[in-house]
């Protein structure tokens, strides 16, 4: 567009210098007062004179009209051009923005000089892309979860009509085939409600944002109870927790949700360490920030599983069903109260070794 605006001009320059210097000295010197002369005489049936003297009344002494008149319609012309090309410009923006809309497949084009906006209008249709896709997959996780779970459910419930079926109809039943046939009973009742718990878990997850009721907490005495309350979970494999504090910490925080997010890393790290091992749980304060720190000894978690360990419905073991396995929520669930906190949880992987870290604000 510059291009043409410049030989517009220059046409400009060229004619306005044929008008000016069409006499000189009182002497024809343009080709077009020649023509101009040769239409007045063999048209208008004017002799020479007249019609260089027509001439001369109507050009070079109207020099400067004309040469008003012509600059008024090249500007003119040289708006069109340009209003053209914008209108191409915003035609092409419009139809860009139609097929963000419509999430069209093909690959936004515009002219050269719109290039800028070209790369960051595919960047956002990429980003809606993967959001949509992203989406797509977390809501078909949950579909399968609750399905799967919902089928869970009728296999714990199914035992316990079964044996408390049983249990009323021998009512002669020797004591210890009934104590035997309670224990089963309270135990399917316990994976029953755990998985019922799951469910509303789901639900609170997706429509319940998470409100804090802060208080200051002593981290000390909190992270040993969390710790002690998992004896009969780390008894069976050997296992036991270990806590290093150098120093008592106290922190603003809702006691009750930080101590989820601790329950959810340690139930994860026995899940997934080695018999026989040790977790240690440790605890510093530097900066105004509280890290406490889980480390656990078992197999080393693939840096692709470790990226999406905080999401929404992933386990870390597919091979783990809702029958032996939780819904997939824990860690999500203690990043979503982490950050509430202002803090960040992160987890490495390396040598056998799997380090999870809570980072939080001490009197958020």
């Amino acid at each position: 567009m510059v291009l043409q605006i410049v030989v517009i001009l220059v046409i400009a320059i060229i004619i306005g210098l044929i008008i000016n210097f069409a006499f000189i000295d009182g002497v024809l010197q343009a080709p077009f007062a020649d023509a101009f002369i040769a239409f007045c005489e063999n048209v208008l049936q004017l002799d020479y004179y007249a019609a260089r003297n027509a001439y001369n009344v109507l050009f070079q002494q109207n020099k400067p009209l004309w040469l008003t008149v012509g600059f008024i319609l090249l500007l003119l012309i040289i708006f069109y051009i340009a209003l053209s090309r914008f209108t191409r410009y915003f035609n092409h923006i419009s139809t860009s923005i139609t097929m963000l809309s419509d999430e069209s497949d093909k690959e936004i084009q515009l002219p050269a000089e719109l290039d800028f906006l070209e790369k960051k209008l595919n960047d956002v249709k990429n980003k809606l892309e993967k959001r949509a896709r992203n989406a797509q997959e977390a809501e078909q996780r949950k579909n399968d979860l609750v399905v799967y779970l919902a089928h869970d459910i009728k296999t714990p419930l199914t035992s316990i009509i079964g044996y408390l079926s049983l249990l009323d109809e021998a009512k002669d039943m020797p004591a210890e085939q009934k104590e035997k046939y309670v224990a089963i009973t309270l135990e399917k009742s316990n994976r029953l409600e755990q998985l019922i718990n799951e469910f509303f878990e789901i639900t609170r997850f997706n429509l319940q944002s998470i409100v804090l009721e802060k208080d200051l907490i002593p981290l000390n005495y909190m992270l040993m109870q969390v710790a002690d309350e998992f004896y009969p979970l780390l008894a069976p494999k050997g296992q036991k927790a270990s806590i290093k504090m150098d120093e008592e910490i106290n922190i603003y925080a809702d006691g009750n949700k930080l101590a989820r997010v601790f329950n959810n890393i340690i139930k994860n790290a026995i899940s997934y360490s080695e018999p026989n091992s040790t977790i240690e749980i440790s605890a510093k304060s530097e900066n105004n920030q509280t890290i406490i720190s889980f480390t656990n000894t078992g197999k080393t978690i693939p840096p692709e599983k470790l990226n999406r360990i905080f999401e929404k419905f992933y386990r870390l073991d597919s091979a783990r069903s809702s029958q032996t396995g939780g819904a997939g929520l824990g860690l999500a669930i203690s990043n979503e109260i982490v950050q509430a906190h202002g803090g960040t949880i992160t987890a490495t992987s390396s040598h056998e070794k799997t380090v999870f870290t809570v980072m939080i604000p001490t009197n958020s």
